[in-house]
């Protein structure tokens, strides 16, 4: 760790990158790919709130999404990706 010091006879600090945890990625490789993430959970949000608009919940799981009506049951599959919810939302 090298320490700098500033000519105003202040207090001295030290600077240093922020270290990568075994296994993670560095700061960089994250940030192309946060544009996206972003994107796509405002997406999501807007369609939860579509879905409750008109009486329905809209709920995801690793097959994909599904939109559940007031007796918990599925609307049209379970295997549904995003694009049909919306589509499927904007029919009905």
């Amino acid at each position: 760790m090298k320490q700098e010091q500033h000519g105003n006879g202040g207090i001295p600090h030290a600077r240093r990158g922020v270290t990568v945890p075994p296994g993670g990625t560095a700061r960089e490789e994250r940030w192309p790919g946060a544009n996206e993430a972003k994107a796509e959970k405002l997406g999501v949000r807007s369609l939860k709130r579509q879905a409750a608009a008109q009486g329905l919940e809209l709920r995801h799981s690793d097959s994909g999404y599904s939109l559940i009506d007031s007796a918990r049951k599925p609307v049209n599959g379970t295997k549904m990706t995003l694009a049909e919810v919306e589509s499927w939302l904007g029919r009905a």
